[in-house]
């Protein structure tokens, strides 16, 4: 099972890393393209993403699982579950926040949209960075 714990460890911290990278510079960057080809830098940034976040994401949310079914003996219980909602949350925060705002930024530039996409974006980066943090606990509790 231990295995299981890197996996989800590597996946974790790829992921945190890309979501500060996303909210200090990628997305604020989002208002410097340009009206004329905002539409099509938006949907190739959309189509683009999900080859570089969704391998990493998948393998997060299936390890997560399998650490609360069959965690290794050092990890407790709540830890795996907390990191289990942690993924949860982002997933939602995903699907409910920053999706529909990528669709709609996906028909051109939109001062309004682009502010909600970067403020509503903290929560995921919030998240992952506890995820992270979780993850690194657990590992090191393994380990010693």
């Amino acid at each position: 099972m231990e295995i299981v714990l890197l996996v989800n460890l590597a996946a974790t911290l790829v992921m945190a890393g890309i979501i500060w990278f996303v909210q200090i510079v990628h997305y604020p960057l989002f208002g410097s393209v340009g009206m004329e080809g905002f539409s099509a830098y938006s949907e190739a940034h959309t189509r683009l993403t999900g080859f570089v976040v969704g391998p990493p994401m998948l393998a997060e949310a299936v390890t997560s699982i399998l650490l609360v079914i069959t965690r290794p003996q050092a990890i407790p219980a709540g830890a795996a579950w907390t990191g289990l909602l942690l993924v949860a949350g982002i997933w939602l925060s995903t699907a409910v926040l920053q999706a529909p705002r990528h669709r709609y930024l996906g028909r051109g530039f939109d001062a309004s949209a682009h502010r909600f996409l970067v403020t509503s974006n903290w929560l995921r980066t919030i998240l992952w960075s506890v995820r992270g943090l979780l993850v690194l606990w657990m590992a090191a509790r393994v380990i010693a």
